[in-house]
């Protein structure tokens, strides 16, 4: 903890502490009224919704990386996770002007709004089926059996993966964000740098085949983007596509998965089903998965770096320095939300910070849109009476998600 700052462990999260992971709005919301911001494990963790939109709309003070740094700042390489660490140096989610601006407009090139609408009868057919292969159980996993597929297909078929290897994408996904969780241990370590370095060689086959042969896939696309001379070098390219992955995936899964919980503890899964079944317009889904981000995050909590001094709820704050952003609990804050901790459907406005703010808002959010309310819709048609039998979370905080959801059909 930085010197001259008072204590305050009473307030320390128990970030791995299934409790905590299953609900951990009541301790958030009583954080936010005792302190805006406090220290732990050498990071200012930053609970207040105006404070955190702040912090992701000021590129200047606050980062994912800084630059330069003189030598003493560099952090000491850990050769266990080097293709990882490699990896994260090389994406939008990781990097800040210029190279941001270089990397956002030409991957913006590739990855526009109308190919993402152009999936839109693709989306629907996929999950459609996925629906139709379920009609024949009595209760079934909703995250691996409905939420999951998706995702993986949209993504795969997007970069172009061929389907024989497919199965290997979630997987992947999932062993590489856990090591974003706070202090993983050395076997998340080595499953994260395995799957970093297994998907790096698909992808970097798959772009060999496409500069010989381009096909209508987002991997051609990327290849070939280029401004003023600029394009993607092969890195880039290839740890783009693995950020696509992760972010997508794993935010589309848990997003619904958590949102059909939500929906049915709250008493509200008929209020979906009746307007599915009245043909209620997109804007009507589009709404409510805006608030099944907001009531419950997929992605709780994202880290910042202090570029120069600063400070943030009158804590002063110098270079290099860590702030851990709680989105879930901005999302929950009600000097910014009427009644947060109620599931309302129509809420409008919803400037929830699910998808970020500034220039890291999220370059897919309009697929994962596209993604959760196709998917919400179908789900409600094909059981109108789906029911919660049980469920658990996966584990850690910072990727919060559900490990299964079962559910009964009625």
């Amino acid at each position: 903890m930085p010197q001259n700052l008072p204590s305050t462990s009473e307030f320390s999260l128990r970030l791995t502490d299934p409790a905590f992971v299953a609900d951990p709005y009541p301790e958030l919301s009583r954080l936010r009224l005792a302190t805006p911001a406090f220290w732990q494990q050498d990071r200012l963790f930053v609970t207040r919704y105006d404070d955190v939109a702040r912090i992701l709309k000021d590129s200047r003070n606050f980062g994912r990386s800084i630059s330069p740094l003189s030598r003493d700042e560099l952090p000491t390489p850990d050769p266990r996770r080097a293709a990882f660490d490699a990896f994260n140096t090389n994406h939008l989610l990781e990097s800040e002007p210029p190279k941001h601006t270089r990397l956002r407009s030409l991957v913006g090139l590739a990855f526009t709004p109308r190919r993402v609408e152009g999936l839109r009868e693709r989306v629907i057919q996929i999950v459609n089926g996925v629906a139709t292969g379920l009609r024949d159980r009595s209760t079934f996993d909703l995250v691996s059996g409905y939420a999951e597929p998706l995702p993986v297909t949209v993504i795969a078929e997007l970069l172009g993966v061929p389907e024989e290897h497919r199965p290997r994408l979630r997987p992947w996904s999932a062993a590489i964000v856990r090591l974003y969780e706070v202090n993983p241990p050395g076997e998340v370590i080595q499953a994260a740098e395995q799957a970093v370095i297994d998907f790096s060689a698909l992808l970097r086959g798959l772009l060999r085949e496409r500069r010989a042969r381009p096909q209508d896939d987002l991997i051609t696309a990327l290849a070939g983007a280029e401004e003023a001379g600029e394009k993607l070098s092969e890195q880039e390219l290839i740890d783009t596509c693995i950020l696509l992955l992760n972010a997508g995936h794993e935010a589309s899964v848990n997003g619904l998965s958590a949102g059909v919980l939500n929906l049915c503890r709250s008493g509200q899964w008929g209020a979906v089903v009746r307007a599915a079944q009245a043909s209620a317009p997109e804007s009507y889904f589009r709404t409510v998965v805006e608030e099944l981000l907001r009531y419950d995050t997929p992605l709780p909590m994202f880290e910042r770096l202090v570029l120069q001094e600063t400070q943030v709820a009158g804590v002063p704050l110098v270079r290099g320095q860590k702030v851990a952003l709680l989105y879930a609990s901005g999302n929950r804050d009600t000097a910014k939300f009427d009644a947060p901790d109620e599931l309302r459907l129509t809420r409008d406005p919803n400037p929830h910070l699910s998808f970020g703010l500034g220039i890291h808002y999220c370059l897919g959010a309009p697929l994962a849109r596209l993604e959760l309310s196709s998917s919400l819709r179908a789900l409600a048609l094909a059981f109108p009476k789906l029911e919660v039998e049980s469920f658990a979370y996966s584990g850690g905080f910072v990727i919060r998600g559900l490990e299964r959801l079962t559910v009964r059909v009625g």
